[in-house]
This record gives C-alpha cells, structure tokens and sequence, in this order.
C-alpha cells in the first residue's frame, strides 16, 4: 500500500484490499462523527448572523467556534464572517504544520523522511491557498463577493488536497494517524470555507444584500462569445484582458517564436538543462517566460516552482524533446516525489513535449507528469509510463491534442481537468493486474474537482490487443470518497469491460461517487451491462453534460484563449 492507491491484484487481493480500505472509512467516519452533535441545535443558540453563515456546513460548532472574533460585532459584513472563517483554518492549518514536523522527526526510514518532507510542502502551499482566499474576499466589494465562487471554490478544493496528498504520502499507521488527528480541526474549518463560499449567493441573500448578476450575466455572454469564435476560428478569439503582445505571440507558431532561453544538451543553446534554463528565470517576471526545449532526452527531475508563473515551455515535438525519469515507489519513493516533470507555477502551458517515467510496470506507482499548477495546459504532449502516469493533482487544468499512456490509475488526482481530442493508450500491465484509466481524489461533495474525458479515443498498445479480452481494462475506479469522473464524446475500444468501472474495494465510495458517460461510441461504449450503483449514471440530456464542458467545468473561456491553442467550449456536436 502506497499513497492511498493501491496496484491492482487478482481475486487474492481484493481481501486484503478490503481490510485496509475498513481501516481507512473507519477513520474517515471518525472525522465525521465529529459534527453529529454539530447540528441545528447548535446554531439556534447563536446569533442569526452567525446561524446564516453556519447554516450549510457540516462541522457548525467548529464554525460556531471561528466566528467568535466577529460574532458580537453588530455591523459585521458577510466578508468579515468568511474572512474570520478563512483567517482561523489558516490558524488551524499553522498548528497542522508545526505538529506534523514534530511528529515527521521520528521517521522511521528515508522513505518516511521524505513523506514527512513532502507535507511540510503541502502544507504551506495550503496556507498560501488559504491566505490568498482571504485575500480575495477582502478585496471585493460586498455585491460582487459570489462573482469569486469559482476561484475561491478552487483554491479551497486545492487546500483540501494537499492536506489528502499529505497523508496518502505516509505508510506506517500510527505515523498517519498522528498526522490525520493533527490535520482534523484545518480539514474541517476548510471544508466549512469552502461549505460557506458555495452559498455565498443564499447567505447575501439572508443579510439582504442584493447579489451582483450583471457580472455574471457579462462572463456568460463572453462565454458564447469566445464559444462561437473558437468554433469559427479554431480556439483564435481572445478576450479583452489578453494584451496585444500576447495575441501576438501566442498566434505565432513554434518556429517563429522568440524565446527567452533556449535548452540544448549539444551547446547550441544558451543552457544544456532545463534545470538550468528555469533557473534563470527572472524574480518578479511579466508576462510569457518562453524556454525552447531543443530536441533531446533530458535525463533530469524537473520542478517548475511556484514562483515561476507564465512559463511558456515548448519542445521539437513530444517524440523527439523527451523529459524522462525512472524514480518509483518500489524503488523508495513516495508518489508525490516519483515525478520525472512537477509543475507547481501557476499558468504553465506545455507544447510539442514528452514526459515519461522509464520505471516499468514492476515499479508501481511511477509518475511521469504531476501538475498542481493553476490554469495549467498541454498541447501535443506525450505523458507514457505504467502506474500513475499523469498526476493531475490540484486546481484547474486542460489538455488538448496529446497521448497518455498507462495501466493501472494512470490518469489520477483530485483536480479540475478536461482532456479534450486525445489518444489513450491502455498498455499491458503485469501478471494478475487489471487496468483502470481514471482514479478521481475528490474527498468532499462540496469540491467543483473532477476529470472529463471528451472527444478522446481509449485504445489497447499494441502488446495488449491479443490480450486484451483476457486482461480486463476498465474507465475507472474510486480512490476517494466522492471521485467523480464523465467520459463523453469519446471512442471507447472493445477491451472495455462491459460493467465500465470497477469498484476500489468492496461498496466503498459506491453510493457518493459521480461516474457518467455521455454520447460515447465505439464497440465499448455499449451501456446495456454497465454497474448500478447509485453514484453512476448514463446522461442523455446534453444540457446536463454541458456543465462538463470548458466553460462552467474550468472556466475555461476566462484564460484558455491566452494559450493560444484550440479548443471547443461546449459540446463537440
């Protein structure tokens, strides 16, 4: 067991399996029955302000408990309440981290030592997360505070992962849950946060403050604007805040680019690594950072930091400029540190590159590609390994035109992403494995996280085909409890299992799941056997599937046309 996420065995290991996932809902209904006694009780005994507030989340004493500072305040505002709710997670989520190094400086191996490193990470980039919600919220005016939801909703999705991401990193058991008790007061004052952003509209309504539409009916009128414009021109209409100098590059093809720095292993570059190239990145940089990738395998472990916002990275193509790794979990490492590329720098956009991880299916867990940048895009990239190959761990991402390769939970994390006309490659795993495309990490109902597969093809390699009705391949399985994941649009090939999606380990996350299929073809797209759970459904309204298409699902229309590479906003047809 590694991470959360386990390798997929045969029938011997279901049992196993099972035990440990007990294990993991026993905490996990640990953590909630915290709030049982948190109910409507609790909020009759406050005042009307802090009821209106406190109404829709889970954990009200807890959110009775962080409003304390402004709850006697008479001409207290809905900001000053979200801010006092946002100010004592960040609080709580201090204390987290300072309790967590304690407890990491009795890690009992190197693995552990460097999970122990990796949440000190995680753990301050959900207070910076956490700092920037209050911000926001203190920055805008008291109408056009709901005109923030999806950048709020986002940003709280990211600090409920990173706390996930932190635990998942640690194996031995009285370890996590030391760890899991430390993180329990900031998990559950954020899922609050986030509870109380997602009602933002119905609690100004309640202080009979008049919610700004005129705003967001603007954003939805740019939107099928830029929808019609990407239908006509191919992706090429940018809205106003994109300046002349970025249409202009970004209209640019690759050989006409100017780029900032230039990597070539042979010398004919200003640098001969990319670590190098990114090292020179300039401190408080304006606009696109372009670093040319010249062709090459680049043997080297890759981390856009997240101070290196904007960088515009591209290559000779996703075959001939390769970043390659072989770091695995059977080899040492945690998940989170076997990445051969890590993007963390907000509004990165990847073109003509590959990324892989040389690990091998023997490896594990083995990650070529993990990226928790914000408004992050791939186009025409290759992402190729076994398990979990593509970590789309945080915030809102998309990926157009590119081919990703994998066995088990090769595609994976709890972030907003839509892969848009792509080639899937299901590959042989090892003896006794299943394959699964998707393991979605969505950890609360409340979060707007979640994969979508549209207009792709999922197909078996080549060693696969002559196997591929003996070794079954299925879209997905649950990682978490609320994984949600639509496959529309797209090609599916005959090696998928009819049920469609296998089960994580007995019925859990089964009934609190989302899992749906929308106007899909191909000889494996037939619905007639698929599993019923309750959390599965096969959508037949379009409507209903377009609230998974780039606009309301990522925002898409806001900062994909800055990328200055196609797409299409809603439906395909």
């Amino acid at each position: 067991m590694k991470g959360g996420k386990f390798m997929i065995l045969g029938v011997s290991g279901i049992l196993v399996v099972a035990v440990l996932i007990g294990l993991i809902t026993g905490i996990n209904n640990n953590k909630k029955s915290s709030s049982d006694s948190s109910g409507d009780d609790v909020l009759s005994t406050t005042s009307k302000a802090v009821a209106a507030i406190c109404s829709p989340t889970d954990y009200k004493q807890e959110c009775v408990n962080s409003l304390q500072s402004v709850a006697n305040n008479q001409s207290a505002t809905p900001k000053d309440f979200m801010q006092a709710a946002i100010q004592f997670a960040i609080h709580e989520m201090k204390a987290a981290l300072d309790n967590t190094s304690n407890i990491g400086k009795a890690a009992p191996d190197s693995y552990h030592k460097m999970a122990f490193e990796d949440c000190q990470e995680l753990l301050q980039d959900a207070i910076q997360e956490l700092q920037a919600s209050f911000s926001m919220v203190g920055d805008s005016e008291l109408h056009t505070v709901n005109d923030r939801e999806a950048e709020l909703k986002n940003w709280l999705s990211a600090v409920l992962s990173y706390q996930q991401t932190c635990m998942d990193g640690i194996e031995k058991p009285d370890l996590k849950q030391q760890v899991s008790d430390g993180l329990l007061n900031a998990t559950q004052l954020t899922d609050n946060a986030l509870a109380i952003v997602s009602a933002i509209s119905q609690i100004l309504t309640a202080f009979n403050i008049p919610v700004n539409t005129s705003a967001s009916s603007r954003r939805l009128m740019e939107a099928s604007e830029t929808e019609a414009e990407a239908e006509a021109e191919g992706g090429g209409g940018y809205p106003d805040w994109v300046s002349a100098g970025d249409r202009k590059l970004l209209a640019t093809n690759n050989a006409q680019l100017k780029p900032n720095a230039v990597v070539a292993k042979d010398g004919s570059g200003q640098y001969k690594t990319i670590a190098a190239a990114l090292a020179a990145y300039p401190k408080n940089n304006k606009g696109r950072y372009i670093i040319y990738v010249k062709a090459g395998i680049y043997d080297e472990y890759i981390t856009v930091n997240n101070d290196q916002v904007n960088i515009f990275m591209y290559g000779d193509g996703p075959r001939k400029t390769m970043v390659t790794g072989k770091k695995s979990n059977t080899g040492g490492y945690p998940t989170f540190r076997t990445a051969s590329f890590s993007v963390m720098g907000n509004g990165f956009v990847g073109k003509s590159m590959g990324f892989q991880n040389q690990a091998g299916p023997e490896g594990h867990q083995a990650v070529a590609l993990r990226v928790q940048s914000d408004m992050a895009a791939f186009y025409n990239c290759r992402m190729d390994g076994y398990q979990d190959t593509l970590y789309v761990q945080t915030h809102r991402q998309f990926y157009r035109n590119c081919v990703i390769s994998g066995t088990v939970d090769f595609i994976f994390g709890d972030s907003s992403t839509i892969i848009q006309n792509s080639l899937i490659i299901v590959r042989k795993p090892m003896d006794n494995q299943q394959n699964t495309v998707t393991a979605h990490g969505r950890t609360s109902a409340k979060e707007p996280t979640g994969l979508v597969i549209q207009n792709c093809r999922i197909v078996p390699e080549d060693k696969l085909f002559p196997l591929r009705f003996k070794i079954p391949s299925y879209l997905g399985r649950p990682w978490k409890e609320y994984s949600r994941t639509v496959v529309m649009e797209s090609t599916l090939g005959d090696f998928i299992q009819p049920a469609g999606w296998m089960p994580w380990a007995g019925n859990f996350a089964l009934n609190t799941l989302y899992y749906a299929e929308y106007a899909n073809r191909g000889p494996g797209a037939n619905t007639a056997k698929r599993v019923n759970w309750k959390g599965f459904k096969v959508i037949t309204n379009k409507n209903e599937a377009m609230q998974f298409t780039v606009a309301p699902f990522i925002q898409g229309q806001q900062w994909l046309p800055a990328t200055g590479s196609p797409f299409f906003v809603g439906m395909k047809k």
